[in-house]
């Protein structure tokens, strides 16, 4: 499994800070706000509430996804373009297992080079 894919660029991202509400835009605009964030030391992601242009779906993205956080604004910047996270595999809390995090893991590697 990569690393990469499930730890942030910069650790002081996510360091004592609570990302949950926080807007996310994608290399097109705006996909939704945060609506769950980890923080564990194996790995890192966010899950988005993407409201209504994927039908209500929630995406998660892994850390190593995001290029950039600014505190100040509230917002998350993700290397993805909105039809990416469209095709992303669909998140199932109840379902995330080794299958669904390998799923993303291959989906997601070519957005986390650091």
């Amino acid at each position: 499994m990569s690393d990469t894919v499930w730890s942030y660029r910069d650790t002081t991202w996510s360091q004592d800070k609570d990302l949950v509400g926080y807007d996310v835009e994608a290399t097109d605009g705006s996909i939704g706000k945060i609506d769950e964030a980890s923080t564990e030391a194996t790995g890192q992601w966010l899950v988005v509430d993407t409201g209504f242009w994927i039908f209500g779906k929630k995406r998660l993205i892994p850390a190593g996804a995001v290029s950039g956080v600014d505190h100040d604004g509230k917002t998350v910047i993700v290397n993805l373009s909105k039809d990416e996270i469209k095709s992303a595999p669909d998140y199932d809390k109840d379902d995330w297992g080794d299958d669904s995090r390998s799923r993303h893991t291959d989906y997601y590697t070519p957005y986390s080079s650091h």
